[in-house]
């Protein structure tokens, strides 16, 4: 890698989001984007119904990999149709303010839950958007399997 002093994270053409932010929704349902986020993702972004009760958070270039892969399910497959059908009717592209806030639509808002506070967990190469309570409850759920959720990861060879 010689010099590059480029995080590693950073040097993929496609971002990695990290972390976690508490932000608020506005009078007007708004909801201001995590400032480490907002240069990655652009102008435009995709919200979709997200597992969990959250709403997943997509670059519209990470999206169209993803809605691809949907697309190519099998009609056959009940299952397949199911998770293409709850992934992409759910997706609406959404236009970043120049402050760096989103409207999310009242659909979306109604299924995640989101009240007044809200948590931006970064995944990788999407952002969650959670109820505050429900990320409370799940990040106490998750930080008590952790060791064992690690270990069946590890006897499959992922970790």
């Amino acid at each position: 890698m010689g010099n590059d002093t480029t995080p590693f994270f950073t040097r993929s053409s496609t971002p990695m989001f990290i972390g976690e932010y508490t932000h608020t929704v506005d009078e007007k349902k708004r909801i201001s984007l995590p400032s480490k986020f907002r240069r990655d993702l652009g102008k435009k972004i995709i919200i979709t119904r997200g597992f969990d009760a959250c709403l997943f958070v997509f670059t519209p270039k990470v999206w169209g990999v993803m809605a691809e892969k949907l697309g190519s399910l099998l009609m056959g497959s009940k299952d397949q149709r199911d998770i293409a059908r709850f992934m992409l009717s759910g997706a609406v592209e959404v236009d970043v303010d120049s402050i760096g806030r989103v409207l999310v639509p009242d659909f979306l808002r109604e299924y995640a839950g989101l009240k007044s506070k809200v948590i931006f967990a970064g995944v990788y190469n999407r952002i969650e958007i959670w109820n505050d309570k429900e990320w409370a409850d799940y990040s106490k759920r998750i930080e008590k399997q952790a060791d064992a959720v690690a270990e069946k990861l590890g006897d499959l060879g992922a970790l």
